[in-house]
């Protein structure tokens, strides 16, 4: 590794320590489970409050991050794969250290679709295959699995009951990937309850489970609900089937877990890219506000004494774990992530209504060279979060313009769901509005505009770099969509099941949307230079559909530059994220010089 000394702080960046939140076993509070990077990739620790000590738990070239604990704090299960490709297996450790072994014999691999594990060793087990779309089934120890649920759309288990008697499945089975349905379901899969906001309205409305209480026999059910143009929670008791709304007048999208003795909630209100903790009891129907500081709470979670953990960062300072006693709770060992510049906010007139945009420039005056970062998901937002990417650009003298499109949440249910047909064309129009605005304020060089994202945001430069071929001076793509059909045909069901939804149809029936909205289509007319990289493992944006995309651009000499790694979607070993940062920089420097 470089000496930290003469390291760059950009690099540092990546690879200064990092910790998430701790999930914390329900009946052994003092056991705990955490994602770091502290080895250099991302694996899973065990925790133990009581004595202090902490443990590696999983060690795996390409890392491991999908974890939990069993409610008795016995048992660390994680989720291997095959090098990214995110199918696979379940497997278990004891939580003091162990050998690993399969935790639910009897399936064969698959994608995850959620988990739940019961107090009596019961583990209730989502999952997909191309061949038998969603399933469910209910390992018990000792027996061979049992199916209780099958469906050719996407579903997935959302919770298990603190008695372990009732399963909580989100489903799609009406065909909307976008607008999930629930179903609770005793453990022979016989129905109990079903909630379903697709049906008799002039909107289709989503649904999502937020969780059983952690109190023995109570049939509530925490939901999120789309009914009031925003995500905000409800109590559903599936015994009586009462609804219970929730006094919350609060602005943007709210979410919320179970407070341990089930008296009161924990809500995440998110609002314009920043979010905040309320308590709100159920008793008194009234939030108070817990304090932190302005910024993002990427998660947070209630422990049994009355506090609260939550991990905290802004755009300027790094992320911690904090606690409402006032401490850090877990403090990574190493150095520090260096600070960066603070974001600000830039409001600008779309075609579809008003563009939120975050904004950071290095210090001086501008014109500057401008990175437009453009988020994944594409259900998803940029927040004044900090991210090592854009603070890298800024150390570099460029400009960072990140942008909330419509179909981003946090902004209501119609911009998110107004990205339906026209995808990624609607996407590209906001972005044009922001850009424009950038160059006409000052704040970028048009002649220096760089296009870049991941994933979604990969997607959407290449189209970007085909449909607005004049205006960027380079395109940097990570793990992108770039041939649409192919990618179509060759990803996990899932995203099959969110394309249709997105589209309108397969690229069979609507084969027209399909082709306007596949960077392939546009591909002879990119002019800028593009940097791709790919993983060759990737199941959301297979490689063969990149293949495609790279050799219409070879064919012709545009200018490009292809890295291709062995991992899925995205790496989590930090010198594989630090080399394609590395990368990028290189590929702009030598190209907007």
């Amino acid at each position: 590794m470089t000496d930290a000394h003469a390291m760059p702080d950009w690099e540092k960046r990546f690879r200064a320590p990092r910790v998430g939140l701790p999930e914390w076993a329900q009946d052994a509070p003092d056991r705990s489970l955490f994602v770091s990077n502290a080895t250099g990739t991302f694996e899973l620790y065990a925790w133990d409050r009581a004595s202090g000590k902490q443990r590696q738990a999983t060690e795996r070239p390409n890392g491991t991050t999908e974890g939990v604990l069993s409610p008795d704090g016995e048992w660390l299960w994680w989720f291997a794969d095959t090098d990214g490709d995110e199918f696979g297996v379940w497997m278990r450790q004891a939580f003091h250290g162990g050998p690993d072994e399969p935790a639910t014999p009897g399936l064969a691999p698959a994608y995850p679709g959620g988990l739940g594990i019961g107090r009596d060793g019961t583990a209730v087990v989502g999952r997909s295959t191309d061949e038998d779309g969603s399933t469910v089934h209910v390992v018990r120890p000792g027996a061979a699995p049992v199916e209780i649920y099958r469906h050719p759309e996407s579903a997935g288990v959302g919770d298990l009951s603190h008695d372990g008697t009732l399963i909580a499945i989100e489903h799609t089975e009406h065909g909307d990937a976008m607008h999930a349905a629930l179903r609770v379901v005793r453990l022979d899969g016989t129905a109990v309850a079903e909630l379903d906001d697709t049906k008799g309205g002039t909107k289709e409305l989503g649904l999502e489970v937020l969780g059983f209480p952690p109190v023995a026999g109570d049939t509530r059910l925490l939901v999120g609900h789309q009914r009031r143009g925003r995500w905000e929670p409800m109590v559903w008791d599936v015994a009586t089937g009462t609804e219970t709304a929730l006094d919350i007048d609060l602005p943007g999208d709210v979410s919320a877990e179970w407070y341990p003795d089930g008296s009161a909630l924990l809500i995440v209100h998110s609002f314009e890219a920043r979010s905040e903790l309320w308590r709100y009891e159920l008793a008194g129907h009234r939030p108070v506000r817990i304090e932190t500081p302005p910024g993002t709470v990427s998660g947070a979670t209630a422990r049994p004494d009355g506090t609260v953990e939550y991990l905290w960062s802004s755009a300027a300072l790094p992320p911690a774990v904090r606690s409402t006693s006032g401490t850090v709770v877990l403090d990574p060992p190493g150095m520090t992530a260096p600070a960066s510049v603070e974001v600000r906010d830039v409001w600008v007139e779309g075609p579809g209504g008003r563009i939120h945009a975050l904004v950071q420039q290095p210090a001086g005056p501008g014109p500057f060279p401008t990175v437009f970062d453009v988020h994944g998901g594409p259900t998803w937002h940029d927040s004044d979060a900090f991210a090592s990417g854009p603070a890298a650009w800024i150390d570099h003298g460029c400009a960072v313009v990140r942008i909330n499109y419509r179909g981003s949440t946090g902004y209501g249910r119609e911009w998110t769901d107004a990205l339906k047909h026209r995808v990624g064309l609607i996407e590209l129009e906001d972005i044009a509005a922001v850009r424009e605005w950038a160059v006409s304020s000052g704040l970028a060089d048009p002649a220096k505009l760089v296009l870049a994202g991941g994933s979604w945001g990969g997607y959407l430069t290449l189209l970007g770099l085909g449909t607005q071929p004049d205006v960027w001076a380079a395109g940097l793509a990570a793990v992108p969509v770039a041939d649409y059909v192919t990618a179509y045909h060759d990803e996990m069901e899932t995203l099959k099941a969110m394309d249709r939804t997105l589209l309108g149809g397969t690229p069979e029936s609507v084969p027209d949307r399909y082709a306007a909205s596949s960077p392939l289509t546009y591909v002879d007319a990119v002019r800028a230079p593009v940097f791709i990289s790919a993983g060759v493992n990737d199941p959301r944006c297979p490689i063969r559909q990149v293949e495609n995309y790279v050799a219409r651009l070879a064919a012709r000499g545009a200018v490009h530059e292809v890295y291709r790694y062995e991992a899925g979607h995205g790496s989590l070993v930090v010198d594989e994220r630090v080399k394609q940062v590395g990368l990028e920089l290189d590929f702009v420097a030598r190209h907007m010089a």
